[in-house]
């Protein structure tokens, strides 16, 4: 079967700071990447929800979710998390296990390899996606080419910010030997499972069949920002543009005599452009974006129409993405430490790729 998506998605978008020349290896080891989440709230210590916070290493979210279910003997579905985090990587994170009538476990004896409880609590409330305050990342950046050129593109990001990409983890990463027996890393494996809709299949797994979605709706939403930067459209407001207030999903629709006003607060921060997370519904923005949008979409109709299909409704996502706390540690003459905070549903990888071109 022909694959109707782009083997390297994440490669293939364009980039704001213009393609970096430095190199870096990144994942060499999983302490290479670590993420913690910070949540947004105390648990109140009392509920028929139990929170786990455990640290993970080399596993993904959702099998970690799984494991517990199997262990709890409860329904996948009454496991829950805020988000998830990459597989290859040293991660702090949240579970959430509904367990009515309050039943306690034996935590001590959920023994599962790569995986560490730090604290077990209750709350009141179920644990949602999306409940986070923000994610915090430690990366180590090895072999490094041209550390002074980071620098500087470290520099640029702080004041201008790079593209919001959905990350290559969304797409997912296949690590293989190659015939030299060198570690090669290959994303896409997400959207290939996506095929199975696009193609008129189910997945009877809830946490696949999220995946394959997620991945692409991702994609498209990746596609409109890049078009965007190769019209140089993605830092000058215009009339329909949809600007999203910062730190909300709050958005309006720029009008033609306000567009001076806008660009101001757009420069200061203080709101966005977006793109469309296509769904069913009609799009959020009106005049020559609008008319954009539709073009860039009608390159893409089957998929389009599978995530219609699918129920999920028309959506905005900034275009934009500021890390905040951005600090970067020199160790030795190739060797970097980069810590930042990014807020929650935003990838460091999106960060990344405008410092340096990133191998194993």
């Amino acid at each position: 079967m022909s694959h109707v998506f782009l083997p390297y998605p994440s490669l293939e978008f364009a980039f704001q700071h213009g393609k970096p020349s430095a190199q870096a290896a990144f994942k060499r080891e999983l302490a290479d990447f670590k993420v913690n989440e910070v949540l947004g709230f105390t648990p109140t210590g009392h509920g028929e929800h139990i929170f786990i916070h455990i640290e993970k290493t080399g596993l993904n979210t959702a099998f970690v979710a799984e494991q517990l279910a199997a262990f709890t003997q409860l329904p996948l579905r009454n496991v829950t998390y805020a988000g998830r985090k990459d597989k290859f990587s040293t991660s702090t994170q949240w579970f959430g296990i509904h367990c009515p009538g309050k039943k306690s476990f034996p935590w001590d004896s959920f023994d599962l390899a790569g995986v560490n409880i730090l604290s077990v609590t209750r709350h009141d409330k179920k644990l949602r996606t999306g409940v986070l305050k923000h994610n915090q990342f430690i990366i180590t950046l090895k072999d490094v080419s041209d550390i002074d050129d980071i620098q500087r593109r470290l520099t640029a990001i702080s004041t201008h910010g790079v593209p919001n990409y959905y990350g290559q983890q969304r797409f997912g990463e296949v690590r293989y030997l190659d015939e030299q027996q060198q570690q090669q890393t290959k994303v896409g494996g997400n959207l290939v499972l996506a095929e199975q809709l696009f193609n008129g299949g189910k997945i009877k797994n809830r946490n696949k069949r999220s995946v394959a979605i997620s991945a692409l709706r991702s994609w498209l939403f990746n596609t409109v920002i890049s078009q965007r930067i190769k019209t140089k459209t993605h830092h000058t407001v215009a009339e329909g543009d949809v600007m999203i207030l910062s730190g909300t999903n709050s958005y309006f629709v720029a009008k033609a005599d306000e567009l001076s006003s806008l660009q101001a607060r757009l420069e200061s921060g203080d709101i966005d452009l977006s793109a469309p997370l296509w769904g069913t519904g009609e799009l959020a923005s009106t005049h020559s974006i609008e008319v954009l949008e539709k073009q860039l979409m009608q390159h893409y109709p089957k998929m389009c129409q599978v995530l219609v299909d699918l129920g999920l409704k028309q959506e905005r996502r900034a275009i934009r993405l500021f890390p905040s706390d951005l600090t970067m540690t020199e160790i030795d003459a190739h060797t970097l430490n980069i810590a930042f905070t990014l807020p929650v549903g935003c990838f460091a990888t999106s960060i990344l790729r405008e410092c340096c071109e990133i191998h194993t």
